[in-house]
């Protein structure tokens, strides 16, 4: 499917929780919402106010950091919110849990992304990238109308990449950030906040 076939969507990743705030690793593992990560989801409420919706599907990871979002999100329109997994968090592996600066990065010549995002394609038993975008792509092509994602930061950007049409590599071009929606239409992505 090329980039400007894909049905419009609007992407969220879920608020700040305990440990985005203590830098640990989370992966598939919970932590609650901050009072800011409660927030941030109001903001992505607000933003999402000024668009309609009507006929867009509401599709959140079953992971509870992002169901808590959607339902702070969603919770005053009454949206049906349904889950899906393929739209968790990257498997961090054994890394999951801990906190960054404990871990190490190789230069690995093998790796597709350098930075701070070379910490979930290197995690030890982690999922790495090839299988993220295995599975990110595997919930693109089954989507057959306009939705509302809620997901993870990772996650969010190989959904975005995959929709733009661009490498792997270009995760780390992308911008992140809770708080803000991404909206995604005919392969141009513009940033909501």
């Amino acid at each position: 499917m090329s980039a400007s076939q894909y049905p419009e969507l609007y992407i969220l990743r879920h608020g700040e929780t305990e440990w985005n705030a203590s830098g640990r690793m989370q992966g598939r593992l919970h932590s609650p919402l901050t009072q800011k990560g409660i927030a941030q989801a109001h903001a992505q409420r607000r933003i999402l106010e000024q668009v309609d919706l009507s006929g867009f599907d509401v599709i959140c990871s079953p992971q509870t950091r992002a169901l808590h979002t959607a339902v702070e999100v969603f919770s005053q329109s009454r949206a049906e919110i349904r889950t899906d997994p393929l739209l968790r968090e990257i498997h961090a592996g054994t890394w999951q849990g801990r906190i960054r600066t404990e871990l190490e990065i190789t230069g690995d010549p093998k790796a597709t992304v350098d930075g701070p995002l070379a910490f979930y394609e290197q995690a030890e038993g982690g999922e790495g990238f090839k299988a993220l975008q295995t599975r990110c792509q595997t919930f693109l092509d089954s989507l057959d109308g306009p939705a509302v994602l809620i997901t993870h930061g990772i996650t969010s950007r190989m959904l975005r990449v995959l929709v733009l049409g661009h490498p792997i590599d270009a995760m780390v071009d992308l911008p992140g950030g809770q708080g803000v929606v991404f909206h995604l239409k005919d392969g141009v992505q513009e940033l909501l906040q």
